[in-house]
């Protein structure tokens, strides 16, 4: 027996691998809910048109409503040997309408139906990452705002560089976030197009309102050609880059914290809500939520690389390869969802070791520079010489085995006779980071400031919804 939705030419049944590799329901079972929403605005589509009657349309209606409900409450069998979700709905559409159910199918086809569908399920999954790292952002300036003033080490290669405060440190990963979601954005302003209605390939000889349906699915405008409408991937491309790009961001917050946690390091300490112990060593306390969040990355750029894969060898228009689009990008997309939550809960969790940032910040001559600024400064040395005295100054403090603060100024003297005590001002910590006021610096005013505007931005963007 043939296929009964496409099997007329076809007199015998698929062989057991061909059904294997061809059925898709097991991932497009997800794309219910934007399945039936297309059909509905389909349906009442078409009726307006005139192309099917209003009675046999509003059956449909009743009976898509009756399928979502079904499938809710965990009713509804879903069947491999209809391939995939468009056949599942419409069999299950036939046995409760009847021969009514025949006609939705008018005036499209399962390829623009796969592509609305899709390009659907993507944009909801736009809105929700969005809401997610908004949420990952008040968390990291409600951090930032406690932690304004808190000093810690600034690292670049991972050595101690230069005096920075917790808060600065943290609203680094707002700023990321708003960029993130900036991409997510454009992402969502192309992606929202109506393949509806492209039919096959070619478009319909049927007077459809294309408009109606992409207006009636929330979608600023119709494609405006039909090929392209049902072999575009661009818009799970486009979101999947910039997921990878937000999920290498929350990897290396992740590693931070990773590094932070070490007893080594012990800059910040998390509960064992996010942590884990050993089978073998009690003693232990892992931060595997942060290690997971790492390698959670992996799937979401895999997922990216796949798809590309996928995509970069087909000819228009669609092409059964195009079946593949959905699994990974699915699974992506779960994974860096994941992947903010978690962060977020850290951020809220974590604990820093407070006087363990600011001795760690003292280490390594992390004032050095402004020594150098004050030689500018005050003694209107050219910059470059003002390096080379201090760090003629650091060899003689990392000499004597003394913090750079606690280099007797004779000392200091010796390399450069101008100096005054005046410069003792300059070489604490918390000297360093109140003087960094320039703008995006370091300083504790400057990192309230942004942190309130943060807040404020935060906060109006959650009103108007």
């Amino acid at each position: 027996m043939s296929n009964k939705m496409w099997g007329g030419r076809f007199s015998e049944r698929p062989d057991e691998i061909m059904e294997e590799i061809n059925v898709s329901i097991d991932v497009d079972r997800h794309l219910f809910a934007q399945d039936i929403a297309a059909s509905k605005a389909h349906a009442a589509m078409l009726a307006s048109q005139g192309i099917i009657t209003g009675s046999d349309a509003k059956n449909i209606g009743k009976g898509l409503d009756t399928i979502l409900s079904e499938i809710g409450k965990g009713g509804f069998t879903f069947k491999r040997a209809l391939e995939d979700i468009h056949m599942n709905v419409e069999s299950r559409l036939s046995e409760l309408i009847g021969p009514a159910a025949g006609r939705l199918h008018t005036a499209r086809s399962r390829n623009d139906q796969v592509a609305t569908d899709f390009r659907l399920y993507v944009r909801d999954v736009l809105d929700e990452t969005d809401a997610a790292l908004a949420a990952f952002q008040a968390s990291l300036v409600n951090r930032a705002l406690e932690h304004a003033a808190t000093v810690m080490p600034g690292f670049t290669h991972l050595q101690t560089a230069q005096p920075v405060t917790f808060g600065h440190h943290l609203l680094a990963y707002v700023e990321m976030a708003a960029r993130d979601r900036g991409r997510f954005q454009d992402a969502r302003k192309r992606l929202n197009e109506s393949p509806l209605g492209a039919a096959a390939l070619a478009g319909t000889s049927f007077p459809i309102d294309r408009h109606a349906t992409a207006k009636a699915l929330g979608f600023d405008r119709p494609m405006a050609n039909s090929l392209d409408a049902v072999s575009d991937r661009d818009f799970v491309l486009e979101t999947l880059s910039a997921a990878s790009i937000c999920a290498v961001h929350m990897s290396r917050f992740a590693e931070e914290i990773v590094i932070w946690t070490s007893p080594l390091v012990g800059l910040i300490r998390l509960s064992d809500k996010f942590t884990t112990g050993s089978s073998i060593m009690p003693q232990k306390r892992n931060p595997d939520a942060a290690e997971l969040v790492r390698a959670k990355t992996g799937r979401v750029i895999g997922a990216l690389n796949g798809l590309l894969i996928v995509m970069k060898g087909l000819p228009l228009a669609y092409q059964k390869d195009m079946q593949e689009d959905k699994q990974g990008a699915m699974e992506g997309f779960a994974a860096l969802s994941l992947a903010i939550r978690a962060m977020t809960g850290m951020v809220r969790d974590l604990v820093p070791d407070e006087a363990k940032m600011k001795a760690a910040a003292g280490e390594g001559y992390a004032t050095a520079t402004d020594l150098a600024d004050w030689l500018v400064r005050t003694l209107k040395m050219p910059f470059r010489d003002a390096h080379h005295v201090t760090g003629r100054i650091v060899a003689k403090a990392a000499e004597g085995g003394v913090a750079l603060h606690e280099l007797p100024l004779k000392d200091m003297q010796a390399v450069e006779p101008r100096i005054t005590k005046d410069v003792l001002g300059v070489l604490s910590v918390e000297s360093s980071v109140k003087s960094r006021t320039s703008f995006g610096g370091t300083a504790p005013k400057n990192v309230a400031s942004q942190a309130k505007a943060w807040a404020k931005r935060l906060e109006k963007e959650r009103k108007s919804g």
